[in-house]
């Protein structure tokens, strides 16, 4: 007789192979290297170092930053995301929004461009990191839902406003004063517009048309790049330098040098707000777009681990002289369309990155600044998402506020705290929702031959003239106890008559402490005046609080039903017969059997 073997108890390796790809996630992919994933994927990332080489510079202008640290934030933290994130499409590095939020932020403490602002800059990035990476650890991947879509929308709204704003006096050529409100940049521009300069502004507007006309013609051809080529060469050929058009100057042919962005506590008190805000907005985005390619790469995202990647590669990065990146929805979209398999392409591009400014670096020397103000309007008019905003405004009235606030607090308050606005009325919002669930009456269906409970407001049924049925939309916590009970006492003072109240507790998804006193308390005011309140169809955690909470006991068994067929047919037995013998209604199957009723069937449940 053979004996059954035992399972072997799990060696210490085996236990290490299993969890190794939680801590180190690109083990789960790396399998899945092949040949032809391989092209695939240096392919994709040579289209991504193609679109980023512009992109970066142009980025790295906004933040107030030398144009070579926005490639800088395109290489490090680029491998770091990839191999530490969740998702095989994410494609991290420099963004406009988080680029304009370092600039608001840190301008205050010093002058762009200088060496301590781009100290600051890099501290920021790394405290910005410890957020992310802290949340990620923590498991923390839901903190994400509380920056809703409307907060993003209206937040990149005001920041292209303002990222507009900004490149205006070089597009006209035109020196305009930092500093002060959009509206006082604005009148600043008007008074100056008579002064323009008719060259610059036509290489801007030629960059910009260049870069639209190449994108109508063929969307996978690296449009910015391209325009940014041609400006150059117009520049050469009209002699642009003799008409005031001033060059940007050779990028340094180096790799990122290393930093130290180690904050003592006078820096750490001052950077901390803008580092919060740096996180979640870039915890936000990158989430949302891994999402957004994932949905259609059938992939599942673990937004924790997304936490991780992204915090990982803002501290590593601040290392390597990178600033504060994010997931790039650009990048991951061109990413996913070029084949992408594996997050080795996010790799690739990052180093064939660093190639190409080795090789073309000195070669910016003759781009025009007036080109890369034409490529960041450009950037700047493509933020904004006005089938988006439109959306929002069609449909939620409460979103559409939400947007608006956040979209102005961008505008005219310190952006750091304009994330901050949207969050905390995102919330308001939501707890002024989860705190005043709604009682919905119900009856039953007479055209349907199970007679199910229906609203009334919505197919206009009768009632029965003895039993009030209420269904509770939400949950009964601390916050929501005043309301119910307020809707519970305008409901049976409106209908006096009804003197027993069934409430479906289908839609109750828990109770807490206080829930449980509130319901006993009305169930005890409604019996000491000559009234009885029923439950049924009870959710299991929340009959398991009332009992804990000895709600159950007290209110007695006989109180709590299963379900709404088995309720009825209890309670139609204690309606008062001679009121049921005048009634005409015969609302419940039940009814039948009643005294006064037209036909005899058996007992069944109205459900």
């Amino acid at each position: 007789m053979e004996q059954c073997e035992l399972p072997q108890p799990k060696t210490a390796w085996r236990k290490a192979s299993e969890a190794a790809p939680r801590y180190l996630p690109f083990l789960s992919w790396w399998p899945k290297v092949t040949r032809r994933t391989l092209k695939a994927d240096l392919w994709a990332g040579l289209t991504g170092a193609v679109i980023v080489l512009p992109q970066g510079v142009a980025f790295a202008a906004i933040a107030g930053l030398p144009p070579q640290y926005g490639l800088y934030a395109a290489m490090v933290p680029v491998v770091i995301a990839a191999l530490f994130g969740s998702s095989l499409h994410l494609v991290s590095g420099p963004t406009t929004a988080i680029s304009l939020v370092i600039l608001a932020n840190v301008s205050h403490f010093a002058d762009p461009g200088s060496a301590e602002y781009i100290r600051l800059v890099l501290t920021l990035t790394f405290l910005a990191g410890l957020f992310q990476l802290g949340l990620g650890l923590a498991r923390m991947g839901a903190v994400v839902n509380f920056v809703s879509h409307s907060v993003v929308t209206g937040f990149t709204a005001g920041a292209a406003i303002l990222i507009a704003t900004s490149q205006l006096g070089g597009f006209f050529g035109l020196t305009l004063p930092r500093g002060g409100s959009v509206v006082a940049a604005w009148g600043r521009l008007i008074a100056q517009l008579p002064d323009f300069n008719p060259y610059v502004t036509a290489i801007g507007a030629g960059t910009m048309l260049t870069a639209l006309a190449i994108r109508r013609l063929n969307p996978r051809l690296p449009a910015l790049l391209m325009a940014m080529l041609t400006a150059s060469v117009g520049n050469h050929l009209v002699n642009g330098a003799a008409h005031g058009v001033t060059l940007m100057g050779a990028l340094p042919d180096v790799l990122p040098p290393l930093s130290l962005p180690v904050p003592g506590f006078d820096e750490v008190r001052l950077l901390v707000p803008g580092a919060l805000a740096i996180a979640m907005l870039g915890l936000a985005e990158a989430v949302s777009i891994a999402r957004a390619v994932a949905a259609r790469s059938q992939q599942m995202i673990d937004n924790s681990q997304e936490f991780v990647g992204q915090g990982l590669a803002n501290v590593i990065g601040s290392f390597f002289s990178a600033y504060a990146s994010s997931g790039s929805f650009t990048r991951t979209g061109l990413n996913f369309e070029s084949g992408a398999k594996t997050p080795l392409a996010a790799v690739f591009s990052a180093l064939l990155l660093a190639a190409i400014v080795l090789l073309v670096a000195p070669l910016t020397a003759y781009l025009p600044l007036a080109a890369m103000s034409g490529v960041i309007l450009l950037v700047a008019v493509n933020l904004v998402d006005q089938h988006g905003i439109r959306h929002i405004l069609r449909t939620d009235k409460s979103e559409a506020g939400v947007l608006v606030v956040t979209f102005l607090a961008t505008l005219f308050v310190q952006m750091e705290f304009a994330i901050f606005c949207g969050v905390i009325l995102s919330l308001l919002m939501y707890l002024k929702r989860t705190s005043h669930p709604s009682f919905v009456v119900l009856a039953p269906d007479p055209d349907n031959l199970r007679r199910p409970l229906v609203n009334v407001e919505r197919k206009p049924v009768k009632e029965c003239p003895q039993l009030k049925i209420l269904r509770l939309d939400g949950s009964i916590f601390f916050g929501a106890v005043t309301h119910i009970s307020e809707e519970l006492h305008r409901i049976m003072n409106t209908f006096p008559e009804q003197c027993h109240i069934l409430i479906v507790g289908s839609g109750i998804n828990f109770i807490d402490a206080s829930g449980c006193h509130m319901l006993f308390n009305e169930a005890l005011s409604l019996k000491l005046s000559g009234r009885d309140m029923f439950f049924c169809s009870l959710k299991t955690d929340v009959r398991e609080v009332l009992k804990r909470g000895m709600c159950l006991k007290r209110l007695g068994g006989e109180h709590i039903f299963e379900s709404e067929g088995q309720a009825i047919a209890l309670m139609v037995q204690r309606l008062d017969p001679e009121r049921c013998a005048c009634c005409h209604l015969r609302v419940f199957r039940e009814c039948e059997r009643m005294p006064g009723g037209e036909h005899y069937l058996p007992l069944k449940s109205s459900v």
